[in-house]
């Protein structure tokens, strides 16, 4: 039995679920290899890069309102399985306008972002509001969520490595190529996985809230979106390998702190302390020291990101209903993805200079800080049905 303080560990317990925590890594993966990439290899004005980057958003709020039509009248693994095809059309698309430049403009490229937004955004909404729920025990879903959006958050780094190092060996095309290659994965996975079958409502409308968006958790969903646009905007600011290895290292931190640090701490002390971490690291990257913007920074991102986002999935699920834990899951995956959109629009458009985007990045995790000490907790408090 979970309570609001209780540590929820990562443990995989039968195979469906590790086909569908992978799965969820390597879709993931396909998504984030693509941002350090992007931007450079595009050519494009701050404007229009900035454009493209934060089109990706727009397309996550398209299909959404039919997931829940969707996996009601179709096999819920196959709506995942056709969502992670259009992705890799979409990886096809970038492939040729690589192949082809003359193939490139704006248009097309903001199309293909918004198409990727898109899938990506139903193909997790169905993942983690559907599959994961209903491949698991009923007692151990929370465990479930909570484990599967691990692996999602170390997609977060180990996708923009991959991306480079790809890059680096092959080339930009073949960015693309990888990036499919882990949707394709991602389809294998999902197929292999036994999908109890369940019979569809009655009277399923077409646009629905309905594992959508949360409404009760607003507030909360605007607080994390603030935290993840701060993230979408340190991603705009780094391309190298270290920073990415040295974030992977802060997740598994997180991982640990949360078993042995805050398994006693007050509820509220892991968002703040990560916060502060990312503030920290923020706050460090306007120095000119050497060791701690190579190496601390990032750690102390991992770190805060790990803890922020585990105690912000598991507030989503205590705000919903016992119907409703498949919209919570939808909701802070929204509220993830699109924060990072916004994050990397705003970062593209302050490129030129890097200083004053730090700046930026600190003033919204400050704000990010703020909001939830002084109002998002106190509110959570109230709202919370479980």
């Amino acid at each position: 039995m979970y309570t609001q303080n209780t540590p929820v560990h990562i443990n995989l317990w039968h195979h469906d679920f590790w086909r569908l925590a992978f799965a969820n890594l390597a879709m993931t993966m396909a998504v984030y290899m693509l941002i350090p990439l992007l931007p450079v290899w595009m050519g494009l004005s701050v404007k229009d890069t900035a454009l493209v980057m934060g089109s990706y958003g727009v397309g996550l709020f398209l299909l959404g309102g039919f997931c829940n039509f969707l996996v009601q009248h179709y096999r819920r693994n196959m709506v995942c399985v056709w969502a992670l095809v259009a992705m890799i059309a979409v990886m096809g698309g970038f492939y040729l306008m690589a192949t082809n430049p003359e193939l490139k403009n704006v248009e097309t490229l903001t199309a293909l972002r918004v198409a990727c937004g898109a899938a990506f955004g139903l193909a997790q909404m169905v993942l983690m509001s559907t599959l994961v729920i209903d491949t698991s025990e009923s007692f151990r879903r929370t465990e479930a969520n909570h484990s599967a959006a691990w692996f999602e958050r170390v997609a977060l780094a180990l996708g923009p490595l991959t991306g480079w190092a790809v890059n680096y060996l092959l080339g930009a095309q073949y960015v693309f190529v990888a990036a499919a290659a882990c949707c394709f994965a991602a389809i294998v996975l999902i197929l292999l996985v036994d999908v109890p079958f369940k019979a569809p409502e009655d009277v399923v409308p077409k646009l629905a809230c309905d594992r959508f968006f949360l409404k009760n958790g607003s507030w909360l969903f605007l607080n994390m979106l603030l935290v993840a646009a701060a993230v979408g905007m340190i991603f705009t600011a780094h391309t190298d390998p270290v920073f990415y290895g040295m974030m992977m290292v802060g997740f598994v931190v997180s991982m640990v702190t949360q078993r042995y640090v805050f398994e006693n701490a007050e509820l509220k002390s892991e968002i703040i302390t990560g916060l502060f971490l990312i503030g920290a690291a923020e706050l460090m990257m306007l120095s000119d020291q050497y060791v701690p913007t190579v190496f601390i920074a990032p750690t102390f991102i991992g770190i805060g990101v790990g803890i922020v986002g585990a105690r912000f999935l598991l507030f989503f699920i205590k705000l919903s209903d016992h119907c409703q834990r498949g919209t919570s899951q939808s909701s802070y995956v929204l509220g993830w993805e699109t924060g990072v959109a916004l994050g990397l629009f705003m970062g593209c458009m302050l490129a030129e200079d890097s200083r004053l985007r730090t700046i930026v990045t600190i003033a919204v995790v400050v704000v990010a800080f703020l909001m939830y000490h002084l109002f998002t907790h106190k509110w959570y408090l109230k709202h919370k049905n479980r």
